[in-house]
């Protein structure tokens, strides 16, 4: 449209000038506007292809311990080819994905195979070799593939862990957060028949403890939140007992906390007061056609006798 109205304008110019020149005049502006058109029919066109990627981007978030790990990476495939000692050169430092670098977001200070790191934002390299891989968290995120400017000063630390083969083919390289705890799990590193794991643990017990002592002991607060976390980690069942009946005077219908009070029974090895616990519990998730809590009260019952 531009174009046709530009060319309308230009010809009513000629018009009003000698008609010795107007065609060739007109003739060498249409020739200009035709490559102009062309260069941006071209442009556009490139604009609107769009086509997927080699190695397409991912970014996982997995909530860890009382904040969340995120790792952003790019997965490239197989695709037929020999990977490890070809594709990935043993023994050379790797980018652990393809096109930028890989982060790792930490939410709080963590041990990374047994070494402290601080929470924040790190490239994550490796070197791979046949038996076991370095794994290295380094400074600069914007290195990328540019390995060879990799500078050994710019490490956080370096750490060994062993490999392990999968019988099952991992076709695209995969990172995958594996044996999730209450404070520890594993980072995964897996692509076609190699995959090894990088244990993470964070520190939480005594940020925990002190927050029970805020908002339990001193604010008369989430009962059933300390007790449990008393229970699960077998801290002092008899305040853990404590806290639940508490916690069910608030809400004496709730069958889940009633539950949590018959397991604390029976870790005390109060087997008569669990059975009679849960069979509350049976009574009230009955009624509430909760099959879950059901069969948890039932094997309760079954412990007490």
């Amino acid at each position: 449209m531009v174009y046709y109205l530009f060319v309308h304008t230009i010809s009513i110019y000629l018009l009003l000038i000698n008609k010795s020149y107007k065609n060739m005049l007109f003739t060498k502006l249409k020739t200009t506007l035709l490559i102009i058109a062309s260069i941006v029919n071209l442009t556009v066109f490139s604009q609107q292809l769009k086509i997927p990627v080699a190695s397409p981007f991912q970014s996982i978030k997995q909530s860890f311990a009382l904040s969340e790990i995120t790792i952003e990476y790019s997965r490239p495939s197989v695709k037929g080819r020999v990977v490890f000692g070809d594709v990935v050169a043993f023994g050379k430092v790797w980018r652990t994905g393809a096109n930028s670098s890989t982060k790792i977001i930490f939410g709080e200070d963590i041990k990374f195979q047994g070494m402290d790191v601080k929470a924040g934002t790190y490239a994550l390299y490796t070197i791979p070799n046949k038996d076991t891989w370095e794994i290295m968290l380094y400074k600069d995120l914007n290195l990328g593939g540019n390995v060879a400017d990799y500078k050994i000063e710019n490490e956080i630390l370096r750490v060994k862990v062993p490999t392990m083969n999968l019988v099952n083919k991992v076709e695209t390289f995969t990172i995958n957060f594996t044996d999730l705890a209450a404070n520890s799990c594993n980072i995964e590193l897996a692509w076609d028949n190699t995959k090894v794991n990088i244990p993470i643990l964070a520190e939480i017990d005594s940020k925990i403890m002190k927050s029970i002592e805020n908002t339990v002991i001193n604010d008369n607060r989430s009962y059933f939140q300390a007790a449990t976390y008393y229970y699960e980690n077998n801290k002092d069942l008899k305040l853990a007992h404590e806290w639940v009946d508490k916690a069910i005077k608030n809400y004496p219908n709730a069958y889940w906390i009633i539950l949590l009070k018959a397991k604390i029974q029976l870790k005390l090895n109060d087997k008569k007061g669990a059975g009679i616990t849960a069979n509350q519990v049976l009574k009230l998730a009955t009624e509430d056609k909760d099959d879950a809590y059901i069969k948890q009260a039932e094997k309760i019952i079954v412990l007490s006798k």
